[in-house]
């Protein structure tokens, strides 16, 4: 876009963040600062000296070229790095995704659509237990997306459908086991695989999920309008069909429910965000109080989890730590999913400048889930804030947690 060159550098980054649809509270959180901090910039009243922090501004930003925020000459102007994190099972998905042949060898037996399901939900079930979920599902998905694009080519009828399902349901948990790590161009790939594979299925409850996972993608990459948009279409499709619907019917709207909660809370919408929380709570109160959706984890704990995620992405640090207080981590199946639970808790104890408690919190879901911390990148960046700003004492402590996870500190 063209920048009037009499541009200050607030007024540059506020013009570029309003241009890509960002709201103050989501650019300040993807740089671990608060709106605030970010006010102050972008109003002229706090110069930004810190060239690292301008860095992550750009990269917050996709921008590829520090000068479209500086402004400063070439002596300052420097290449953003926009790079994912790596993973040692990103190559052999890349190829089971990316170079999908036309042409796949057809077996002499069909398959059987109902076991391969089954391998399906048994993978799902790994990545929610796993303390190293991308590692084990990783090793898992080339294989599960070749079986279950093979049996969709030979199958035909309703086993044909059944096949759609279950392929809809590998390139989500792809996406789920790739975030973070897979190019953008492979992202949007498999989101879309995933919601043709479904509409293929013609069930209802797959067509949803889908669509959650392409929210997912949609809000990852700063279009949250359109997650909203898509979530919300396909709570629609399942709404006529709630009241004799079957339980994971209503478990899918109700992660619709929650994912636009988060959505809305990380645009800084307060009323939209607690609006769709409340309709997760509502789902969930309708369901037995042991229900568990299998993938999306929706359930009584995890609507509790979201009300502490949206309270936080909402810069309401007292009251998601008084949340907190209230919730038995215990009560979600998923490791993962608890993992995150103390991340978002860490962050509420860094939004209210308590890094000992912070880094405390930040450890314990280290402990749960070292995956999970090392590839969430709000986990990265408040790891990275304890070891530049906790306590001296506590310095040396936060600098062992940034090296386990792959953080530089150097």
């Amino acid at each position: 876009m063209d920048i009037p060159s009499n541009l200050t550098t607030g007024e540059r980054i506020r013009l570029l963040r309003e241009a890509r649809g960002m709201s103050r509270p989501v650019l300040a959180g993807l740089c671990g600062r608060g709106p605030d901090w970010l006010k102050k910039i972008e109003s002229g009243e706090r110069p930004i000296r810190s060239h690292s922090l301008l860095l992550r501004l750009a990269g917050a930003l996709q921008l590829t070229d520090l000068s479209l925020i500086t402004a400063a000459g070439e002596n300052v102007a420097q290449p953003v790095v926009l790079g994912r994190l790596t993973h040692p099972a990103m190559p052999a998905i890349w190829k089971a995704v990316m170079t999908r042949p036309l042409l796949l060898a057809l077996p002499e037996t069909p398959p059987d659509p109902a076991a391969l399901l089954a391998r399906v939900r048994d993978a799902w079930r790994l990545w929610h237990t796993s303390d190293h979920n991308r590692t084990q599902v990783g090793a898992l998905l080339p294989e599960l997306i070749q079986d279950a694009e093979i049996a969709t080519r030979v199958l035909e009828g309703r086993p044909r459908r059944s096949a759609h399902e279950a392929l809809s349901e590998v390139y989500r948990l792809t996406g789920q086991a790739t975030a973070y790590i897979a190019p953008p161009e492979m992202a949007w790939v498999i989101a879309d695989r995933a919601l043709t594979a479904a509409q293929a299925s013609d069930n209802p409850a797959a067509i949803a999920a889908a669509a959650w996972s392409l929210g997912n993608i949609l809000r990852s990459t700063a279009h949250p309008d359109e997650a909203l948009e898509v979530v919300e279409g396909a709570a629609s499709l399942l709404r006529p069909h709630l009241d004799s619907a079957p339980d994971d019917w209503r478990g899918v709207y109700g992660a619709l429910a929650l994912h636009a909660a988060v959505t809305a809370a990380r645009a800084g919408r307060t009323g939209d965000a607690w609006r769709h929380w409340d309709t997760g709570d509502e789902v969930a109160k309708s369901l037995p109080a042991s229900y568990v959706h299998p993938s999306t984890m929706f359930g009584r704990a995890n609507v509790d989890f979201h009300q502490i995620s949206v309270a936080t992405d909402l810069s309401a640090s007292r009251q998601a730590l008084g949340l907190a207080d209230e919730v038995n981590p215990d009560a979600m199946p998923s490791l993962e999913r608890r993992a995150r639970l103390w991340v978002e808790v860490a962050r509420g104890h860094l939004q209210r400048g308590d890094r000992t408690a912070a880094l405390h919190v930040m450890q314990i879901a280290h402990g749960i889930s070292a995956e999970t911390v090392a590839y969430t990148p709000s986990a990265r960046v408040a790891v990275l804030d304890l070891w530049r700003e906790a306590p001296r004492a506590l310095r040396p402590e936060a600098g062992r947690l940034a090296e386990a996870i792959g953080v530089a500190i150097a």
